[in-house]
């Protein structure tokens, strides 16, 4: 093995705890808390919205611009809240705030110190070019990868073997020596199956999905790379 690909948000960059964060301190600074909404009843709706809007993002229902606001804005409906200029507004504030926040996923920094002296190591990501880019910058990740493959650049989401095939060729590298890990078991497992890379669930919440090459903790693949 010589490639190691990695997904970015939810794989590194702890995204649930960033977007608490950022959603708590939008919340506040708009003064919606003290209108009697509840920050944890907010953001854990927005989560499930925002996971459908994704979906359609990935499969190529919806556009990029639409999505930063239209999440929002559902969201705010839920609360009987109907003021589009409002949820547009959160929408530039959460991705103006939230892409520097600093919370990692737990093993993030000791993994990462572990394989890049021993291996290539890049990025393929499903998100948005400008905001995966200011993500790695403000949490150092930057030095770590050879290559970042945003799904933009190529006008292909994962699971879409395009964007596979298209970061292994920005280094030359073969499926045969390379593997992705990532926690989404569509877009990162099944799409790098698809064109012979090997795959590396991770799954911390240790779901009912699971998969012959499975991690609930990053620093479990040392473990996995000394065995291989």
């Amino acid at each position: 093995m010589k490639h190691i690909f990695f997904d970015l948000d939810r794989t590194l960059w702890d995204f649930e705890k960033n977007s608490y964060e950022a959603l708590t301190e939008i919340l506040t600074e708009l003064d919606l808390l003290s209108q009697g909404l509840s920050a944890s009843e907010f953001i854990e709706k927005y989560r499930q919205i925002n996971e459908h809007y994704w979906g359609l993002y990935r499969d190529g229902k919806i556009e990029k611009e639409k999505l930063r606001y239209i999440r929002f804005q559902d969201t705010l409906h839920y609360f009987e809240i109907f003021d589009k200029d409002l949820g547009a507004q959160i929408g530039e504030k959460y991705i103006s705030i939230s892409p520097k926040k600093r919370n990692l996923v737990h093993g993030t920094m000791e993994i990462l110190n572990y394989l890049q002296p021993k291996y290539s190591l890049h990025i393929i990501t499903n998100g948005f070019e400008e905001v995966q880019a200011i993500k790695m910058k403000e949490n150092k990740l930057v030095p770590f990868f050879d290559t970042v493959t945003c799904s933009e650049e190529v006008d292909a989401k994962k699971p879409d073997p395009k964007i596979f095939i298209h970061a292994m060729e920005k280094f030359k590298a073969k499926p045969e020596e390379s593997v992705m890990i990532g926690d989404d078991y569509i877009a990162d497992i099944e799409g790098a199956e698809k064109v012979n890379m090997k795959a590396i669930y991770f799954n911390p919440e240790s779901n009912d999905r699971n998969h012959e090459n499975h991690i609930h903790c990053l620093t479990e693949l040392k473990d996995y790379f000394r065995a291989h």
